[in-house]
């Protein structure tokens, strides 16, 4: 794996693949934000892919506007349906390895223990649908792919719950939180991690998860992000019927990480991903 290519490269994932994949030594990235390539557009996969020349695609581009995607179905579907066809299978073509990131949003709901990889899966909501389709794209011209399922994905950066609740947080006096959506917050940085030594390994290909260890509530998730920022702010449970939005969230999608784990390592808990990722919000600021 000498030569790196990562699509979505703007974005949270994005970058921290862009910082993981530059610890290796003699490794090539190359990174493209969607201005410099748009998945859905062949020109700019072929003009991509014969500049990088990657030994292995790492996909992070995606439409992931949860809400908005119930009225705008066709762009949610170009993105992580079409665009993920055509990269699978030109990847295949040319014989270059594949990494695609997909979603807690396609399981079924109704288990209440960990999620593994072969639960029932069903889409909910447009955008769980389109995921859902894009891994089975993968699945189907690029066979010797790695698909890796995440949750309640942040970072210090871009658009995410963590940055949403600083904001926030600082702003009001009281925020009302949902308390009855269970699920894994996952720092970007050790899923990057994760995705880059899954990609070096000799792993079987499929579908894996991955998310930090534990679980919690939106809720709690907002209560330890203020409690160690020392940001005061008064949070009240409500239940997601009392927060009606346009696309249905799941009630309970905590990953099962026990495959992923044998290959790469057991991941951290949560509450110290977020300390790490907090850590380095606050280094960001004070620059």
């Amino acid at each position: 794996m000498k030569r790196i290519m990562i699509c979505g490269a703007g974005g949270q994932l994005g970058q921290k693949l862009i910082g993981a994949a530059k610890t290796l030594d003699d490794v090539r990235v190359f990174a493209y934000n969607r201005s410099s390539l748009n998945i859905t557009k062949p020109d700019d996969l072929r003009v991509a892919l014969r500049e990088a020349q990657p030994d292995v695609v790492f996909n992070a581009a995606a439409y992931t506007a949860v809400d908005r995607a119930e009225s705008e179905p066709d762009k949610a579907r170009e993105v992580n349906v079409e665009g993920v066809r055509r990269l699978a299978a030109a990847c295949h073509q040319a014989n270059i390895g594949f990494v695609h990131f997909s979603s807690d949003y396609v399981y079924a709901d109704g288990y209440d223990r960990p999620l593994k990889e072969d639960d029932r899966t069903q889409g909910s909501s447009v955008y769980a649908r389109t995921k859902l389709l894009g891994e089975n794209e993968v699945l189907h011209h690029h066979p010797d792919a790695y698909i890796i399922r995440t949750s309640w994905v942040y970072a210090e950066y871009g658009h995410n719950f963590l940055r949403t609740m600083l904001r926030l947080g600082e702003e009001r006096g009281q925020l009302s939180i949902v308390n009855d959506q269970i699920g894994g917050p996952t720092y970007a940085a050790d899923l990057a991690a994760a995705a880059i030594r899954l990609a070096q390994s000799q792993a079987p290909s499929g579908i894996y998860n991955f998310a930090n260890a534990g679980q919690c509530s939106w809720y709690d998730f907002a209560a330890r992000i203020f409690a160690i920022s020392g940001v005061h702010c008064d949070l009240k449970a409500i239940t997601t019927a009392q927060y009606p939005t346009p696309a249905k969230r799941p009630s309970y999608s905590v990953l099962d990480t026990t495959k992923i784990s044998a290959i790469v390592g057991a991941p951290r808990p949560w509450e110290d991903a977020l300390e790490d990722c907090l850590a380095r919000y606050r280094a960001n600021v004070a620059l």
